[in-house]
Order: structure tokens, then C-alpha cells, then sequence
């Protein structure tokens, strides 16, 4: 059983992917489980093979107001998509495809 992990984070403030944001999973057991930097689309294709369970997934945006933005998501087996929507003041995410 695993799970794969990739995401994208979108300035939606400037209406252009964020290249450059450090992005970091942690599995189940609290361990790094991957991480990596996104692209200049913004994305990070391949960000970490785990096991199912509840995992955190957390951004380092350049923000004057967000330093760190940490989610917790239960993952079951398969392929997630987790994007982060950014702004100077304002932020969300969802369950990508």
C-alpha cells in the first residue's frame, strides 16, 4: 500500500504560480517523509512515496504575513494532489486531482 504525494501553490495575489517555495511531507510516523521545491509552474510533480495515514504537509511561503502553512490530511492509498492558494494575506487549499 502507498501513497504518492505532488502539489502546486499558486500567488493568487500576482495570478502566477510560486516558483521557489519549499514544501515538506511528514508521514504518519512524524518522520520527513519528502520534500522538495516548487518549479517554476509552481509545482512539485513527485513530493514523496509514504504509507496511508494522516500526514502533514507544510509550505514556507514568501508572504510579509504567512511564514509557514501547515496542513494535516488523512491520506489513503493512491496518488494526492494538494495545492496551496496564496496571497500576501490570505490562503487556502483543497483536495486537487
Amino acid at each position: 500500500m502507498a501513497v504518492t504525494v505532488s502539489t502546486h501553490v499558486l500567488d493568487t495575489e500576482l495570478g502566477q504560480p510560486a516558483a521557489g517555495i519549499h514544501v515538506e511531507l511528514f508521514g504518519p510516523d512524524g518522520a520527513l517523509a519528502g520534500a522538495g521545491v516548487t518549479d517554476l509552474d509552481g509545482r512539485v510533480a513527485a513530493l514523496s512515496t509514504s504509507i496511508p495515514g494522516t500526514h502533514r504537509i507544510v509550505f514556507h511561503p514568501r508572504s510579509p504575513f504567512f511564514t509557514r502553512v501547515e496542513l494535516e490530511v488523512v491520506l489513503d492509498e493512491g496518488h494526492f494532489h494538494i495545492p496551496l492558494l496564496i496571497s500576501s494575506y490570505a490562503c487556502a487549499s483543497y483536495r486537487g486531482s
